[in-house]
């Protein structure tokens, strides 16, 4: 629907809960006001500036009166960066938003039939708590408020962090991010200093033109570091010293890694990860098995939440030792080997190649020989060959990206027709879009949302589905 751009003050508005988005809402004669960075109980002055039918959207442009539950946020960067927009929103209540938002999704849209939704499951961490980060940089960084464009200097126009709010081409210099514990912040800071200091160019991402472009920060729990660098172009001498500069200064490196991108978006998942020095992975341990991780692998960014997320997911499967089980989207095979020694046997699928070949490996390394692994695109590897040639599933397990399944996919579930179907998803919207068809033949007995990034609006929501008779 059209939202129509206008300028309206609307004075002392009460916010009166938390909503979709990371937003808050407040009604104005009847009209659904939504707005960022509000607190239930705040008494604000809201500048609307768009408009449609059923609401209207704007910003704070003064909070008369603070909740009594606001917080001061910790971050520096809050409200200009695009993360962490609940610091001010105490965690239980964070918890009680994700809560309404997995039930928003299921039942006041979704139209679904559900059991009563589980209280949502908190992280133990709420800083410091994810084991990966991605920083780009930008030729032309975000200029703040207080600053004078005009008496910049040059060296100080250069930013790496991230993008600034929904803005594709607008990067935040980030001082500290209390996302990602030590080295992260370190290994971020000298590398852009080493740059400037050194006239390594510093990407534009409008013009497609510079030299380093972006970066990620992946650490274990063990104490594993690795680094990922990405240029735009090849430039082997300056390559070269960049990384051994990072060699020189951090000694817990441990996983060191190269990038030459000439694509016009950031993704790597379509790159040669060329490794410069150390280790080809890192590693990752839950109850007492060990995961190694590549540069491509996908691994929960909230360690310590994966363990839970993984152990309702095992619950919900209600494995006694003798069933064949799909693990769909398995990634590196975390899931499949954290349910295998319950199953008869694990059958683990996945796009990326690279991720099947760790899961082998993992398996292999772990002592598990009751998983197969296979790669390709989910819609053209799952269908009834392969199930004949495979084995029946008497349960399946599916942990999508946020778009959820392909119809096909969905399609041949249920043709499948498992006892039992535990669905694991970022996304509750997609999630309910896909319960919705799903429910054709099953029934939603269990939801669990597993808070696995605090301060943001993100859930992470596990549904477990039965056959009906």
């Amino acid at each position: 629907m059209a939202r129509k751009r206008i300028d309206l003050l609307l004075e002392n508005q009460t916010i009166e809960a938390c909503a979709a988005e990371g937003k808050a809402l407040t009604h104005w004669n009847g009209i659904v006001v939504f707005v960022p960075f509000a607190v239930p109980g705040d008494v604000v002055n809201i500048r609307v500036t768009k408009k449609n039918k059923k609401y209207y959207e704007g910003f704070i442009e003064k909070i008369v009166t603070p909740s009594k539950d606001r917080l001061e946020p910790f971050c520096e960067h809050f409200g200009i960066c695009g993360g962490c927009t609940w610091q001010p929103l105490p965690y239980p209540m964070q918890l009680e938003a994700k809560r309404q938002q997995v039930e928003d999704q299921l039942v006041r849209i979704g139209h679904l039939n559900v059991p009563e939704i589980r209280p949502t499951l908190p992280s133990d961490k709420t800083q410091y708590y994810r084991n990966k980060l991605e920083f780009t940089f930008s030729s032309k960084r975000w200029i703040l408020k207080d600053e004078d464009p005009e008496s910049i200097p040059d060296s100080d126009r250069v930013g790496l962090g991230f993008h600034v709010g929904k803005f594709f081409d607008k990067v935040l210099d980030i001082k500290h991010c209390a996302l990602q514990r030590d080295p992260s912040n370190a290994i971020r800071l000298f590398i852009k200093e080493y740059c400037v200091k050194n006239g390594l160019e510093f990407f534009d991402i409008r013009n497609n033109q510079g030299f380093v472009r972006n970066m990620f920060i992946r650490t274990t729990d063990a104490g594993d570091v690795m680094v990922i660098m990405c240029f735009y172009h090849d430039d082997k001498e300056r390559r070269e010293k960049l990384l051994n500069a990072v060699l020189e200064e951090f000694k817990q490196v441990t996983s060191l890694y190269y990038v030459i991108n000439t694509k016009m978006n950031d993704s790597i998942g379509d790159q040669e990860c060329v490794l410069y020095k150390g280790e080809p992975f890192i590693r990752e341990s839950m109850e007492g098995l060990n995961f190694r991780i590549g540069p491509k692998s996908f691994y929960q960014t909230n360690s310590g939440q994966a363990y839970k997320l993984y152990s309702v997911a095992r619950e919900f499967a209600q494995l006694i030792g003798k069933e064949i089980v799909y693990d769909l989207y398995t990634g590196t095979g975390t899931i499949a080997q954290f349910v295998s020694s319950k199953a008869s046997k694990v059958i683990g699928i996945e796009y990326v190649p690279e991720a099947i070949e760790d899961a082998r490996i993992n398996a292999a390394c772990n002592g598990i020989s009751n998983c197969e692994f296979f790669a390709g695109d989910m819609k053209d590897v799952l269908n009834a060959d392969f199930i004949f040639a495979h084995g029946h599933p008497d349960v399946i397990i599916l942990d999508p990206p946020r778009a959820g399944i392909h119809p096909d996919v969905a399609k041949v579930i249920l043709q499948a027709s498992p006892e039992r179907i535990v669905y694991v998803s970022c996304n509750p919207a997609s999630q309910a879009r896909d319960l919705a068809i799903l429910c054709e033949k099953y029934d939603i007995t269990a939801v669990q949302p597993v808070d696995m990034f605090p301060h943001t609006q993100h859930v992470e929501n596990v549904c477990a589905l039965s056959r009906r008779l």
